[in-house]
């Protein structure tokens, strides 16, 4: 059975709608993982929207499972991943005016700063994951960057309007997954998936981990968090 992780970053959202203290994305790692989480996600964005500098030292200090750092590739970000120490990396792209990470990395334009960043984190001794479109070459490339692990893309498939248009994407990601595989890159795969959507993907035999946050918290909002991680958990069986 693939592990699941556990993105948190939308609790943190509901707590800056009003500048709070509560609900605290802390204590939602904490039910998370009570709920059978596998990982815990967060992304520190450059402008702090959600998660905090605060949410992820403590986070360091109280998960007992994983904890998976959604990072742009800066040398801010960088800095953070030195002294926090994650169990895992993943280089994101980030855009200051968008609501949530829109597509995958572009390694070619961004090849040697990636390049850069990978060589810091990688001597450090890190996980490091590439946040990546299901796209052939792109996977190639991420496997030519050294990074021993990649994060599939699948808002593409998430937001298919059409079971046509779903299969079509769900193609496209066993293509890239096959590849990857073959390259001995370990394979995750995040982004829009659902209760719904879950049931079509999760049998990719080589996926070993979905990260799901936006479907669980808004899950956790009706049931609460122990029991909306627990429903994925079963879903991935």
């Amino acid at each position: 059975m693939a592990k699941l992780g556990v993105n948190i970053d939308h609790v943190a959202t509901v707590r800056q709608a009003r500048f709070g203290i509560e609900p605290d994305p802390v204590h939602a790692a904490v039910l998370a993982e009570l709920g059978g989480a596998d990982g815990i996600t967060v992304h520190l964005r450059e402008d702090r929207r959600h998660i905090s500098d605060r949410d992820l030292k403590i986070l360091r200090e109280t998960v007992k499972s994983k904890l998976n750092l959604e990072m742009a590739a800066t040398k801010e970000m960088v800095q953070i991943a030195l002294n926090i120490k994650p169990d895992c990396c993943t280089l994101v792209p980030e855009k200051r005016e968008e609501l949530t990470t829109e597509g995958g990395l572009d390694l070619k334009e961004n090849k040697a700063f990636l390049e850069k960043c990978i060589t810091t984190l990688r001597d450090a001794n890190f996980k490091v994951s590439l946040f990546i479109d299901p796209n052939l070459d792109f996977i190639k490339m991420a496997h030519l960057l050294g990074v021993g692990a990649i994060e599939i893309n699948t808002a593409a498939f998430s937001e298919a309007k059409t079971v046509k248009e779903e299969d079509a994407e769900l193609a496209k990601i066993i293509d890239a997954v096959r590849l990857a595989s073959k390259l001995n890159m370990e394979i995750l795969a995040g982004h829009g998936l659902n209760y719904r959507n879950i049931l079509k993907i999760r049998n990719i035999r080589e996926i070993v981990e979905y990260n799901i946050g936006h479907s669980i918290v808004s899950r956790a909002v009706l049931v609460g968090i122990e029991r909306a991680v627990r429903e994925m958990k079963e879903l991935l069986k």
